[in-house]
């Protein structure tokens, strides 16, 4: 069952993420070196790229030493908390701004949804009870840091920022920083409720 589960996860993950690639380009209004730098500046991109190379080495068993990270003890753990903030996110605060159709429906809620509720069924099932240390999980913290410094960064010379809740332009630095001290914290409560949670589903010694 587990091994259905990963290869689901794969599939799934993988088809949504080069579904949106492939939309994103059909539908450029820019060059496209700037359409793949926009289309890697979505935090819900990279992390559901995380997820889908997650999986992936679960199912083809891959490397060990040139994949360490996938296979840490904290990965499952720390990529649950990142998509369930992806979904989180996008239910109460961006689902409101569009009404996709088709092709870009189906994605949309794979990408929002499906992936999230998948990842966070598996660590339930498979690995919430594998003792994870709160240090194990505060590098993954760098995470979602370097992500906002590199989309601030970029929106900063090139005037695009991915989310309306990260525009400078619109909002202002001040705004910006605080809304992205609400993701943060938002972040912290999901991963702290996960290892939590697992502490209590782990038998007692």
């Amino acid at each position: 069952m587990r091994r259905n589960f990963e290869i689901l996860g794969m599939c799934a993950g993988w088809f949504a993420v080069l579904a949106q690639l492939y939309l994103m380009l059909q539908n450029r209004e820019t060059a496209l070196v700037e359409s793949l730098l926009r289309f890697v500046s979505y935090f819900t991109i990279l992390t559901n790229t995380l997820v889908a190379l997650f999986f992936t080495t679960r199912v083809f068993g891959a490397d060990q030493k040139r994949l360490a990270l996938f296979h840490k003890s904290a990965t499952p753990m720390a990529l649950t908390a990142f998509i369930v903030v992806v979904g989180l996110v996008y239910q109460f605060v961006l689902r409101k701004l569009w009404s996709p159709t088709g092709l870009q429906m189906v994605v949309d809620e794979m990408l929002h949804t499906i992936i999230p509720v998948l990842m966070y069924v598996y660590w339930l099932m498979f690995c919430a009870k594998t003792t994870v240390a709160w240090k194990q999980l505060s590098p993954w913290l760098l995470y979602p840091f370097g992500y906002l410094v590199f989309v601030l960064m970029r929106g900063h010379f090139s005037g695009f920022y991915p989310y309306p809740f990260l525009s400078v332009t619109e909002l202002g630095f001040g705004s910006v920083l605080l809304n992205s001290c609400f993701v943060v914290v938002l972040m912290l409560l999901v991963m702290a409720a996960l290892f939590f949670l697992g502490k209590l589903l782990r038998p007692k010694q």
